[in-house]
Parts: structure tokens; C-alpha cells; sequence
């Protein structure tokens, strides 16, 4: 697989080297989870830096590759004419992976740690946390590509049974995200974090995520189950205002369930998307402007004008740091990262990015209650909690099924935008929604193919045992 396909078969892992010199206590297990948990975001290119949106995103009816996107394989994918060649595509396989890699090795080696060299509650919370991160990447993987390799082992030895791994169905990798989820419900309440380990994955986070899980699965009921076990149990609640979510000194707060973990200035830890979708022609701001609205699908014009989620999503002008002038735009850009104590430097944004949070989870249950029962008191409160929020009222209570559940998807578009989730809700309507989607959006390239991305081709010359997604052969 990718993690380990420029290594020659006679060498001995590095993994199991690791493994040898370092597991022997308490801080090294906590080190090594860590680690995992920067595999999330720790360059300005990786899976929940980035990566997301320009190799998954860009597919979608809201996003495109902007002005100063250079990269063809980025633009092929906001032009829907990627193909098994795209170099993002192979990133997502294999950062996936290395992750995967890296919880497995937790999982192995922090069980085999002496007994008088680790607290036992600290093992079994840093085993449930990398079962949370290892299911969350398989998550991805499994709407991403469809079947894929499951691999629940870290490697031991560079052999061919080791590295050509086969294709799991769909139905197995999703049993095992459930089952990893399951663990971690095992973990504790996000309250009982000390500001030290705020952010870490929580008994709250294991549920919601099995939530969208089981939503993805069309498992209304256990979707619905969850959503309220989280809602009547964990703690968590809305923000009094939407602003508050991209709120630097609220991060990791009532609302947050679980996000990427940003710190500017601090060795590549910042986000990426702040200087990506910032203004590049403004004096002082120095943004990239890589990341693009798709103004033909509509997004900025679906917000009413009193929706309080508008200002902060997008900007329509800002005033130059430079010159103290205002300056319009030609279009309104992506503004939820944007940090203001360091402007001019946005690629050191400390903006966290929300990866699911409770107001998803409200969306959950009103989605689920919905397909189960139909637009019930039970579904109408959930998503009106989110809309009164957004100070544009109680949605209408003579609402079909139908309808209601395009109003919630509408809901989803608006409340989440920028936060990798649009292209997910898409693809999981079919591929026949996606595409209409697309098309009326003038993304006209789109095709049924596309609710699915290709194996990569490298991984498909390196490991014989790979076949390619029925979808994509001779596409």
C-alpha cells in the first residue's frame, strides 16, 4: 500500500523498529497516540488540512479551484475530468493509510506495555482513542473510494502477503468502523478533559460519529438513537451565536464534539484554508485565493439576508491592513477561517476545523426522525434549534417528507459550508441526485462515476491483489 510502497521488500520496517525502542511506558504510548492525532492536519497538505477540499470538495456544486489554483491535478477535480493518474486521489489513499498504519501500531504495542509501566484507565482511554481515529479514517476511505484494503494489523515484515492487500467490501470496512466506535463510546465525557487534553476524541465524539455512520448507512433508527443519546447525555449544546464556532477563544467548547486542532506559528500547524480562500488582490492580506465559491451552484444566494451564518462564512470586501482602504470584491469568498491577529499571514490560522459538531448532530436527528416518521414535533425542533440560531426562524409545519428532507439537506449546505461536508451528502443521495446537482450547477462533466473516486493508479501498478472501482474501468 502507499505508506509503504518505496520500500524494498529485504528491509526491515521502520514501523517495527519503533515499536522495539519505544512503547515502553506511559508518555511514550501518549507521544505515539499524539502523533496520530497530527496525521489529521500536520501539513498544509494533509487529509484535514486541505487535502479535503481540494481533492474532494472541488468535485461538488459549491466549490471550485480558484483564481491562483495552479495545480492541473486540482483543477481536473473542480472540472470533474480526474481520473485513477490525480495525485490527490494517491495523497488521500496514502495519508489515509499511514494514519491507519499508525493506530494499529498503537492499538498492538500500547496492550503489550508492562503492567507497572502504564495506568490502566490511561491504556484502555489511548487504545479507544486510536480505534476512534482509525475508524474515522476508514470512514473516509469507504465513501471516498468504496471497497478498500482493511487492515487492522501494523506491519511487520515487507513480504508480499503484508503489502498486496485485497479489497474489503464495503459491508465489512463498515463493520468495523462500528465496531471501533463502539470501543470508543468507552472513552470519557469531554468534560472531564483537563484544558491539556482538550480536543481529544470523547465518548460524545464516538457517538456522534457513529451517528453519521449509521445516517450514511440509511440506518434511520440507530442514527436517530445515537443523535439523542448525544443531545440527552453528552453535554454538549449550540453556541448562543453562530460566530462563536470560528471563535479562537472558544475553541474545543460546548459545541465542538470533535475538530482539527490548529495553532498558528507553531511549526506548520495552521490552517491552510485561511490563506487558501483569502483575497489575493488586497493589499496587506497577501491570501492565495486558491479556494473558490462556484457561484453557479448557488451557495451565497441560498442564505437569506438576515441569516446571521452569511457574514461569517463569506466576505464580500475587506479593509487593506496597508492602507486602511476598503476594497470590494469581485465575488464573495470563503471566510470562516480567516484570523484576524494574524493578518497578512493567513497560513498560520489558528481557526480550528470543526470535523463534526452539535449542530450536525441536531441535523442528524431531525434527518433521521424524518425518513423514520416524517416531519414530526420530534424533527422540527432539532432543526429549528439550528435555524433560530441562525435568526431566520422556525422552518413551516406543513411540510411533506420530501420536502422537509430537502429543506434539511438545504440546511446542511448552509450551516456546515467549508467544513468537508457537502460533497459527502451529495454522493450518499445517489448517484443520480449528485449528478443532477452538478449539471445545474454547470458543472456538466459530472457523471455517475463521480459519487466514487478511482483507486489510484500507483497503488494499482504497486500491489497486483488491487482491482480498480467497477466505475472507473476504462474511464
Amino acid at each position: 500500500m502507499g505508506f509503504l510502497s518505496c520500500s524494498k521488500l529485504d528491509e526491515k520496517p521502520e514501523s517495527l523498529l519503533v515499536s522495539e525502542q519505544f512503547y515502553l511506558n506511559e508518555n511514550q504510548a501518549v507521544s505515539a497516540v499524539n502523533g496520530t492525532y497530527r496525521k489529521l492536519y500536520e501539513t498544509g497538505q494533509s487529509i484535514y488540512n486541505s487535502l479535503f477540499q481540494i481533492a474532494v470538495e472541488m468535485a461538488t456544486d459549491d466549490y471550485e479551484a480558484g483564481p491562483r489554483a495552479r495545480n492541473a491535478h486540482v483543477r481536473a477535480i473542480s472540472n470533474l475530468t480526474h481520473d485513477a493518474s490525480n495525485d490527490r486521489m494517491e495523497q488521500l489513499w496514502k495519508q489515509s493509510y499511514d494514519a491507519i498504519n499508525a493506530s494499529n501500531q498503537n492499538i498492538e504495542y500500547i496492550t503489550l506495555i508492562a503492567a507497572d509501566k502504564i495506568n490502566e484507565t490511561i491504556r484502555q482511554r489511548l487504545i479507544n482513542e486510536a480505534k476512534f481515529l482509525r475508524s474515522l479514517h476508514y470512514f473516509n476511505l469507504v465513501r471516498w473510494f468504496g471497497s478498500v484494503p482493511l487492515v487492522l494489523k501494523p506491519v511487520t515484515a515487507l513480504t508480499p502477503e503484508e503489502l498486496y492487500v485485497s479489497k474489503a467490501s464495503e459491508d465489512e470496512v463498515y463493520r468495523q468502523i462500528i465496531a471501533d466506535l463502539k470501543a470508543a463510546e468507552g472513552l470519557p465525557n469531554y468534560k472531564l478533559y483537563g484544558d491539556a487534553d482538550k480536543g481529544r476524541a470523547s465518548s460524545g465524539a464516538a457517538k456522534s460519529v457513529l451517528a453519521k455512520v449509521y445516517l450514511t448507512q440509511k440506518d434511520w433508527a440507530n442514527a436517530k438513537l445515537k443523535a439523542e443519546e448525544v443531545i440527552d447525555k453528552e453535554g454538549y449544546d449550540l453556541f448562543p451565536a453562530f460566530t462563536d464556532v470560528f471563535n479562537i477563544d472558544k475553541k474545543n467548547g460546548i459545541e465542538h464534539i470533535f475538530s482539527a486542532q490548529f495553532k498558528g506559528n507553531s511549526g506548520y500547524q495552521g490552517n491552510s484554508l485561511a490563506s487558501r480562500s483569502a483575497p489575493a488582490d488586497i493589499p496587506g492580506i497577501n491570501g492565495d485565493y486558491a479556494d473558490a465559491w462556484h457561484a453557479e451552484g448557488g451557495l451565497y444566494q441560498a442564505f437569506s439576508a438576515q441569516d446571521k451564518r452569511l457574514t461569517t462564512t463569506f466576505t464580500t470586501g475587506m479593509v487593506s491592513p496597508v492602507d486602511g482602504k476598503y476594497y470590494a470584491l469581485t465575488k464573495p469568498q470563503f471566510n470562516k477561517y480567516y484570523d484576524e491577529s494574524v493578518v497578512g499571514n493567513q497560513s498560520q490560522s489558528s481557526k480550528n476545523l470543526p470535523i463534526i459538531r452539535y449542530a450536525e448532530v441536531l441535523l442528524i436527528l431531525a434527518e433521521a426522525e424524518n425518513e423514520l416518521n416524517g416531519p414530526t414535533s420530534v424533527a422540527q425542533q432539532a432543526i429549528n434549534k439550528v435555524r433560530e440560531r441562525a435568526g431566520i426562524g422556525a422552518i413551516g409545519t406543513n411540510l411533506s417528507k420530501d420536502t422537509f428532507r430537502e429543506a434539511v439537506f438545504e440546511e446542511r449546505r448552509k450551516e456546515l459550508a467549508f467544513e468537508y461536508q457537502r460533497w459527502f451528502d451529495l454522493v450518499r443521495r445517489g448517484a443520480d441526485y449528485y449528478v443532477i446537482k452538478l449539471k445545474a450547477a454547470g458543472k456538466t462533466n459530472a457523471a455517475p462515476r463521480h459519487i466514487h473516486f478511482p483507486t489510484p493508479q500507483r497503488e494499482l501498478n504497486l500491489n497486483p491483489n488491487l482491482k480498480q472501482h467497477p466505475d472507473w474501468i476504462n474511464n
